[in-house]
């Protein structure tokens, strides 16, 4: 990624935030790679060496340095979580590829808890401005700090490091990990499970996405579940929020369908998964194993949905744009006040946050 501009995106009419239902579709997507993983660290220890070679890493402490919120005095665990919108390289099949950079289309912070049976997640939606700090760009060039920047286009000026960096000066929490997923390695994740079957209610035709599909019962592979999860203009009311509760829709029916694989009795299957699930992340420099991974894993696992906390940032929207939202202080400090306490986010936190509620008829049928 080059020298890049920290521009506005284009406004359009009104919407609702990106992320106030967009946190789960990364909670699934994580949690899956992470079990796919664990999995193949129990069938395919021999093979650990070849699956670490795929992680790629990026050294988050050296590159931030000093000046850092300190840690929290307990054992609690803060993992920044992106999904990229590349539109680079082998991203460019999948649309958008006129758009310059990559963006991180949907963030969460996820906090488990020192006792590791509990966890929070915190959904930032994409179009909050927030106060970025200088970043360094890929070219060493530094681009100076703005008051009122977009949350994703952190990434776009700085990649993970300025990501990182920025949720850094906006909670006040340090991030103990960072975990990336980008469009590729999500649509050979599906391929090699052979595809996903699903159910629409109504038919597609989202020219941006590339989709066409009649209502019915569909077996999708990679580029086409890509697509869906990437309608927006043909579903609903043609918002980000429909689009979110879309990729929840289709990540449920994929979650469902992969617990019922058997990959024990498959070894080649199973290596095959894992190879594309380390191949499709991207991470700091201490969690850059297929061990590491796998303990992450083992802990998501163990947090059952009774002990896990979904929020969203509370937010209002912007006085001078009705496509940005802006974090409520009193709200947001609430929320990161809790997770450095760690203990659960008060519901008083999201009470008037233009990041609660919004929904719609579903449109991938439920088995």
């Amino acid at each position: 990624m080059g020298p890049q501009t920290d521009g506005e995106q284009r406004a359009g009419r009104p919407r609702r935030p990106g992320g106030a239902r967009g946190h789960r579709l990364l909670r699934f997507t994580v949690l899956g790679l992470c079990l796919l993983v664990l999995l193949a660290g129990a069938g395919l220890t021999a093979l650990y060496f070849k699956l670490d070679q795929n992680i790629s890493q990026i050294d988050i402490d050296g590159a931030l340095g000093t000046g850092r919120p300190e840690d929290a005095p307990h054992d609690s665990l803060d993992i920044l979580v992106l999904g990229s919108d590349s539109r680079a390289g082998a991203n460019r099949a999948y649309g958008g590829a006129n758009e310059p950079g990559a963006r991180a289309d949907t963030a969460m912070i996820v906090h488990i808890n020192e006792g590791q049976d509990a966890a929070t997640i915190v959904s930032i939606p994409r179009d909050t401005l927030v106060e970025r700090p200088a970043c360094e760009r890929e070219d060493g060039s530094e681009a100076p700090a703005r008051e009122r920047s977009m949350f994703n286009e952190a990434y776009t000026v700085g990649g993970p490091v300025c990501s990182v960096k920025t949720v850094e000066n906006l909670t006040g929490l340090r991030m103990d990990h960072f975990v990336e997923i980008d469009f590729k390695g999500f649509a050979e994740l599906i391929d090699t499970l052979g595809g996903v079957e699903i159910t629409t209610t109504q038919s597609i035709d989202d020219e941006d996405s590339h989709l066409t599909l009649p209502a019915g019962t569909h077996t999708l592979d990679g580029q086409q579940s890509l697509a869906l999860v990437r309608t927006r203009k043909a579903v609903g009311d043609g918002s980000d929020l429909s689009r979110i509760e879309l990729q929840q829709q289709f990540v449920r029916e994929l979650a469902d369908q992969v617990s019922g694989v058997d990959l024990m009795t498959n070894p080649k299957r199973l290596y095959d998964l894992a190879d594309v699930a380390t191949s499709a992340v991207t991470t700091d420099s201490s969690l850059g194993s297929v061990r590491e991974l796998a303990g992450l894993g083992r802990t998501l696992q163990g947090i059952g949905p009774d002990h896990l906390q979904m929020v969203t940032l509370p937010v209002t929207y912007d006085p001078a744009d009705r496509n940005r939202v802006t974090p409520l202080k009193r709200q947001s400090q609430q929320v990161w006040e809790a997770l450095r306490q760690d203990r659960p986010v008060p519901r008083s936190a999201t009470e008037d946050s233009a990041g609660e509620g919004g929904g719609g008829e579903p449109l991938v049928a439920p088995d």
